[in-house]
């Protein structure tokens, strides 16, 4: 198939998959009103190959034209032009993740953490990822129930994926993944391990690739930021959207060669980091968008409101600033310190990759908090999109809410600062910076992990006489 158009990606999309959101069942998800932003959205990362396939497209004598998201770093300049890929893209998606990045960093993983496995099918598919120009949907944390237990002590079996049953020719699969973004909008699901287990888990160590439309799987949508949105007072939220589900696996068919990982829990831990290492790379590069996002937005309000010359203001924006720029260092840092893995395939340097997602995530609440204090009340208390669009309260709105800048100025800032920060997709950002490629407690564990302290160690030892 090749490359695949926006249009090609959308028509793929109307297949038998069970859809449901908002207690009832979706016929079709790219026609829907509520699901459409999303694949609106999505939709980005095929037409960036058309607008700039220098960046989009790699181009290979036996392979052909294919996907840039699924080119295999084999260098560290590699990653660094991932990075670059997947920043211009969440750019155009208003600092929020697309969809290639993440299916893309499940199949890196795979090739690196399957050897002895499943790595022939692993390779099987991610060529047919190539030659179809997929878009992969990543399951990976299991709903887990009780957080203290592993996987075969819940008192529900299903509360962690796991394998029911097993023959020649396929396995099938019962539990359920939670946190699945874009399930809906996307043509496959991959499934990994979500954590590293022990021999009593060997029903749990499974990773294999389905079709969405797989008899069996149940997709259940967030109703977070639900509702359809104005675009004066939500700029962001009515165009980009990402669609999150509760996936079930109800005794679901998987052809053996589709299985990438069963019955091997020594596996299970280090393919669920493979993943991460690619992830949180992920992660901060998507993120530098957004550090541009809420620095303009922090320039452009206090100007509006007259503000931009007060002292403290401009010590506010310069702790921005040195925040945004630290990410966007340790960002660029990753793809320096890059090392090969398992199979040729490169990886970021997992200490720097975790630093910058930490140093992010650790910092974003105080830089919302810092844009808000910059706007002002407004971002609870302002106009909406009715009052703008009724020609006898605009000219109302337009000579009170002037200041520094004409009224329709400062309202239209106010309102992208509202939609990014005080609302629900403001709270939506807020989940992510602390939940989403893992949690603080996770990124500060990896740190811990990844450091080697034998330089500082022996040095200290030699200068002390030790």
């Amino acid at each position: 198939m090749g490359l695949r158009t926006p249009e090609q990606y959308r028509a793929g999309l109307t297949d038998g998959r069970q859809v449901f959101y908002r207690g009832e069942q979706v016929a079709e998800v790219a026609t829907h009103p509520e699901l459409a932003p999303a694949v609106d959205h999505s939709s980005l990362c095929f037409s960036i190959a058309a607008d700039r396939p220098d960046l989009a497209v790699r181009k290979d004598a036996e392979l052909g034209d294919y996907s840039a998201f699924y080119h295999l770093p084999r260098t560290a300049e590699d990653l660094r032009t991932r990075g670059a890929l997947i920043e211009e893209v969440s750019r155009r998606g208003a600092g929020t993740i697309v969809l290639k990045e993440v299916g893309s960093d499940a199949l890196f993983a795979l090739l690196r953490a399957t050897e002895g496995a499943g790595l022939d099918a692993a390779e099987a598919f991610y060529r047919r990822c190539l030659d179809e120009d997929l878009a992969l949907a990543v399951a990976q944390t299991d709903v887990k129930g009780h957080r203290a237990l592993g996987p075969s002590a819940q008192a529900d079996p299903d509360l962690y994926l796991h394998v029911v049953a097993s023959d020649a020719d396929s396995i099938t699969v019962r539990g359920a993944k939670t946190h699945t973004s874009f399930s809906a909008n996307a043509d496959e699901l991959v499934v990994l391990p979500t954590r590293a287990m022990g021999p009593d888990d060997a029903a749990y160590a499974v990773s294999f690739a389905v079709p969405v439309d797989t008899p069996g799987i149940s997709l259940y949508v967030s109703p977070h930021l639900s509702g359809e949105k104005h675009p004066f007072d939500h700029p962001l939220s009515a165009n980009h959207k990402l669609l999150e589900s509760l996936t079930v696996f109800d005794d679901v068919r998987v052809p053996r060669d589709r299985v990438f990982l069963q019955g091997r829990p020594d596996l299970a831990g280090p393919l669920a980091i493979a993943f991460v290492d690619y992830h949180r790379f992920t992660a901060i590069n998507y993120k530098l968008p957004l550090l541009d996002i809420i620095i303009g937005a922090a320039h452009l309000v206090a100007e509006a409101n007259g503000i931009s010359r007060a002292g403290h203001v401009k010590d506010k924006i310069a702790r921005l600033v040195a925040w945004a720029e630290t990410v966007r260092g340790l960002a660029e840092l990753a793809a320096l310190r890059a090392r090969e893995g398992a199979q040729g395939v490169w990886l970021p340097d997992p200490l720097t990759v975790n630093m910058a997602k930490y140093t992010f995530a650790h910092g974003y609440h105080e830089a919302v908090a810092t844009l808000m204090d910059l706007s002002g009340g407004l971002l609870a208390t302002g106009p909406g999109g009715e009052d703008w669009d009724n020609p006898e309260i605009r000219p109302v709105l337009e000579k009170y809410y002037a200041a520094a800048v004409p009224g329709e100025q400062r309202l239209r800032i106010l309102a992208f600062i509202s939609d990014l920060t005080a609302g629900s997709y403001g709270g939506y950002q807020s989940v992510l910076a602390t939940h989403a490629e893992g949690s603080l407690e996770a990124e500060k564990m990896q740190i811990a992990r990844s450091y080697d302290a034998t330089r500082a160690t022996e040095y200290v030892r030699g200068l002390a006489g030790v």
